[in-house]
């Protein structure tokens, strides 16, 4: 079931509004009829893995890869471009304490460009692509929705290129890539990429962040 809030304004200026003035959608899904998992890519899966693990509701989070075949679904041939397949994230969380509709609100403020077209930054190719992929009818439609919302609101200084498409098939990722943000925090790309966007997180959404272990 997908309900509404009322209309949200923000003031846009510059190349965007600031994280915490991305809207809520309009659309969401009740807790009751929300099935806690979504799966998305944003790039490398290492930025969204990265944002998602640090978020208060989140059960779960593993990096993989979606579409393409089984026998290529591994991260040499899937860094060639030529596989089909998207880096992507699949999480599990607990829809009483956040929503469909937040998780998506953090994909496009923080985790990633969803103007960009098969690239983040330096990494190209459609591996790299921004796209959601719905688990139910329900999610495509708030999905869309809210593509639809932020384009209107001005959000962005592009349009959003975030493709919504159908999963066909999802394959977990090397263990060597579950957490690695986390795990390896001085390697280059980590602190170069990822570590400003959990910072980012920080400071736009500190009560959206999960409580310190042993709080």
């Amino acid at each position: 079931m997908i309900f509404g809030f009322g209309s949200a304004s923000m003031s846009v200026s510059g190349l965007a509004v600031p994280p915490d003035r991305i809207p809520d959608p309009l659309l969401d899904i009740e807790a009751a009829d929300d099935r806690g998992e979504v799966i998305l890519a944003g790039g490398c899966f290492w930025c969204v893995d990265g944002v998602y693990r640090l978020l208060d509701g989140v059960t779960a989070v593993q990096s993989g890869y979606c579409g393409g075949a089984a026998d290529t679904a591994n991260y040499r041939a899937v860094c060639s471009g030529r596989t089909g397949h998207a880096e992507a994230v699949r999480i599990q969380y607990d829809p009483a304490r956040i929503s469909f509709g937040q998780i998506l609100r953090l994909f496009f403020a923080i985790s990633h460009d969803p103007t960009q077209l098969n690239r983040q930054g330096n990494d190209v190719g459609t591996q790299y692509r921004s796209a959601i992929f719905p688990l139910d009818d329900v999610q495509r439609r708030v999905a869309e929705g809210y593509i639809a919302q932020l384009d209107a609101a001005g959000a962005f200084a592009a349009p959003i290129a975030t493709a919504i498409e159908p999963i066909e098939a999802y394959y977990p990722a090397e263990d060597y890539h579950q957490d690695y943000a986390a795990l390896n925090p001085k390697q280059p790309y980590v602190a170069c990429t990822v570590l400003p966007k959990i910072q980012k997180l920080r400071q736009y959404f500190p009560d959206r962040l999960r409580a310190p272990s042993g709080a």
